[in-house]
């Protein structure tokens, strides 16, 4: 993946790094647009990294199952050769209009993209974990609220906070690797799906209920040892050199309701049969967008990003068509991958 440099122009800006956004990076480019994405987390994905990346999926055309991790890993090598830059890490926060119609978008770390047209693709808004305030100061050193490479914890001893199908995801997923797999959950009951539970329990993964993660012992650096609390209020130290967060995430609109877009509920952003919003230039894609008959899937995401991005190429440049032909009739579809 390309990195964006700071302050940079590019004809259509992507909001939103899951899989509907990643798609239209691909569409984008074989349209001959360059492309920025812009995404709140450190990681490309959405809500399937976050989530659920080591789950299998079953409903996307050509693929009879294909897990999280390896279809937006699949998502990024079709982009590539269009080399799109990523602007991760960085919530829009504000969107202004230029007196040539395109429009400015300035992150919360003061980073500005000009764009001649904005896509949407945010799902239900930017992802922010729940924070894990006894270790908050290892985050980077440690901490982790989600597992990109689930290798790099070969050998090492994990605690995995959290109740919910991503901690036992991650519990399953991390035993066979990891040298010690510790699961603990402030409640004797979890709403992770029962099946998951039960394998986890039968992989023979410690689980620790009615307790809390206290404390964290380090150097400075890194990770030692943790203290975790039971309810009756007993301490227990156990080794760790690896915590994982699972405790959810919030979403919301958040910085997008001031940008001047109608949005229905507080939720979702209405669009016409082409994706196009209330303000022209900008469309949505995904799971953020809203109109009658609406279903939310990720295939049919990909579908409407390729709808949005055509309209977006034709507004950008009106002398291009919308439909640009199949990629069958195209001598060359992609450029060679340096």
């Amino acid at each position: 993946m390309s990195p964006c440099p700071a302050d940079h122009s590019t004809d259509l800006l992507i909001v939103g790094a899951g899989p509907t956004g990643l798609f239209a990076a691909y569409y984008a480019g074989f349209r001959g647009l360059s492309v920025t994405v812009l995404d709140s987390l450190p990681e490309p994905g959405g809500q399937i990294n976050a989530m659920y990346p080591e789950k299998q999926i079953f409903d996307i055309a050509g693929f009879p199952a294909v897990r999280g991790r390896e279809l937006v890993d699949r998502l990024l090598e079709q982009a590539a050769p269009y080399d799109p830059c990523y602007l991760l890490g960085h919530r829009a926060e504000t969107m202004e209009r230029t007196t040539e119609g395109a429009f400015v978008v300035t992150t919360h770390q003061g980073v500005r993209v000009r764009a001649r047209a904005v896509l949407i693709t945010g799902g239900i808004g930017t992802f922010t974990p729940r924070p894990l305030p006894a270790a908050a100061a290892y985050e980077r050193a440690g901490l982790a609220y989600f597992v990109r490479r689930p290798d790099d914890y070969a050998g090492r001893d994990v605690v995995i906070v959290g109740g919910g199908d991503s901690a036992f995801d991650w519990a399953l997923t991390l035993h066979p690797l990891a040298a010690s797999v510790t699961l603990v959950h402030r409640r004797d009951t979890f709403r992770a799906h029962p099946a998951t539970v039960a394998a986890v329990r039968a992989a023979g993964v410690e689980i620790l209920t009615e307790a809390e993660l206290s404390k964290v012992i380090g150097d400075g650096g890194d990770i030692e040892a943790v203290e975790i609390t039971r309810r009756d209020g007993q301490t227990h130290r156990l080794p760790c050199r690896g915590i994982i967060a699972a405790l959810g995430f919030t979403a919301n609109l958040g910085p997008l309701l001031g940008w001047g877009i109608d949005i229905a509920h507080r939720r979702h952003i209405p669009v016409d049969s082409a994706m196009r919003t209330s303000l022209p230039g900008v469309y949505a894609a995904g799971d953020i967008n809203e109109y009658p008959g609406k279903v939310r899937l990720i295939a049919v995401g990909f579908g409407e990003a390729a709808t949005a991005v055509n309209n977006a190429a034709h507004h950008i440049d009106p002398e291009q068509p919308v439909f640009p032909g199949h990629s069958t009739d195209v001598s060359t579809t992609a450029p060679a991958v340096a």
